[in-house]
């Protein structure tokens, strides 16, 4: 059997039917990602239509490329967070157009396909000291946190206070309310697709309300056109763009590597030396994507821990991740689905992912200072700050400086110190 071949289903324990199933059962999980991102880069000045086909073609092509190459039930979307500080940071707050931005993620990806070529990811990623890894994901995961409050309008601004509570009275404050509830009601009962789901039933009542007009369910693809190769490398290639495109890779490489890590353990794949298979191939065919989810224009197209779903319901091939992409194809006739869904209906999804990333602080010794001060430094000023960027360079300095007065220099690496005094002179001189 050709497929039996191809992804060596039998000796992994495998069958078509499995991975058919476990292919579903990972779009259905991670299938959020077509309302979330469009709606979130929308807010950036790019076209909701476009982004919503840029963002299926780069899952379906990088979920293609991880199956074939890599042989592993890992399936691969623009990710949650790096869209956020594509959105948030480098257009919102830092003012570069979203041309910039696209640009940026294209140069991300080339550099992050060379370190994987040249096999040099795994020292930067092993000399970057874990708390600070564990730090910037939880950190993330405030961000978007902050991010789902203030689309929900759960967490306004006051001219006394800066943030406070909201109107609580709203209907889209409350359907985000409940989007929430029904999200972690689903998947406290084992439902897979507990976040689309969500999304579509607090879409569904504010049709029903009147607040969101309904256009239909299939229809011909929007064009790609207002996105596609619309990347400004010129922007992109100035000095001030540097720490931007290092925080995109490092970003990139700390979501895929952990996101490797846990779902081959999951499927039984990893090697007894704790390493990933394929993994060199698995890097190339996430960068791939990256680089190309960047000329469809979308932002960073990474490996999704979703994809543990699928593997939950058989998946152990790169089958899987094949199926998956034939449905991320399938879904690019269902966009007016997509423009019909309100900002404040991807909000329980914002909350969600960002309560499963403050998991990571399980790893955090709070008893050492050197682990806990750095920490809470990117907890606290990365959603206050509003910039994932400034929240990572100022744990990276601090981390540095707390080694340097407390004499434990053994503790830092050259790349801690590389970064340290790049983000200090962005602060100084950006």
């Amino acid at each position: 059997m050709l497929l039996d071949k191809l992804f060596a289903l039998h000796s992994r324990g495998s069958t078509l039917r499995k991975e058919m199933v476990a292919g579903a059962t990972t779009f259905m999980a991670m299938s959020y990602i077509l309302f979330v991102n469009p709606s979130m880069l929308a807010q950036a000045g790019m076209d909701h239509g476009a982004v919503f086909v840029a963002t299926c073609l780069a899952a379906a092509l990088g979920s293609l490329l991880m199956g074939l190459l890599a042989n592993l039930p890992v399936a691969l979307a623009p990710g949650m967070g790096l869209n956020a500080f594509f959105t948030y940071v480098i257009v919102l707050e830092q003012g570069h157009p979203w041309q910039t931005a696209l640009a940026c993620v294209f140069f991300s990806g080339c550099l992050f396909l060379l370190l994987s070529i040249f096999k040099i990811r795994e020292w930067i990623i092993n000399s970057i000291p874990l708390p600070l890894k564990m730090g910037i994901a939880a950190g993330i995961g405030m961000f978007l946190a902050l991010i789902a409050l203030k689309t929900a309008n759960i967490i306004v601004a006051s001219p006394a206070t800066l943030v406070t509570l909201g109107d609580l009275h709203q209907m889209p404050v409350l359907l985000a309310l409940a989007g929430f509830f029904v999200i972690f009601a689903l998947v406290h009962r084992g439902w897979h697709s507990a976040v689309l789901l969500s999304i579509l039933a607090v879409t569904i009542a504010a049709i029903l309300l009147g607040d969101v007009q309904y256009q239909g369910i299939v229809a011909l693809p929007p064009s790609l056109t207002p996105t596609f190769m619309q990347l400004d490398f010129a922007s992109a290639l100035s000095l001030t763009m540097v720490p931007v495109i290092l925080s995109l890779l490092f970003l990139d490489l700390f979501d895929t590597s952990g996101t490797l890590v846990a779902v081959t353990h999951k499927a039984g794949l990893m090697q007894a030396n704790g390493k990933v298979p394929a993994l060199d191939k698995a890097l190339i065919a996430d960068s791939s994507a990256s680089i190309a989810g960047a000329i469809f224009g979308t932002s960073t197209t990474t490996s999704y821990v979703e994809s543990a779903s699928g593997v939950a319901a058989g998946g152990r091939t790169g089958l899987t991740a094949v199926v998956t992409a034939v449905f991320f194809l399938a879904a690019l006739w269902f966009s007016p689905v997509a423009a019909m869904v309100p900002s404040y209906a991807t909000a329980g999804a914002l909350l969600y992912v960002a309560m499963l990333m403050l998991g990571s602080l399980r790893h955090v010794q709070w008893d050492d200072v050197l682990q806990a001060v750095p920490v809470s430094v990117v907890l606290i000023m990365m959603p206050l700050t509003f910039s994932i960027s400034d929240g990572i360079g100022m744990g990276f300095i601090s981390y540095a400086v707390l080694c340097l007065l407390t004499g434990k220099l053994n503790k830092t690496t050259f790349s801690v110190w590389v970064l340290a005094l790049i983000f200090l002179a962005k602060f100084i001189w950006g």
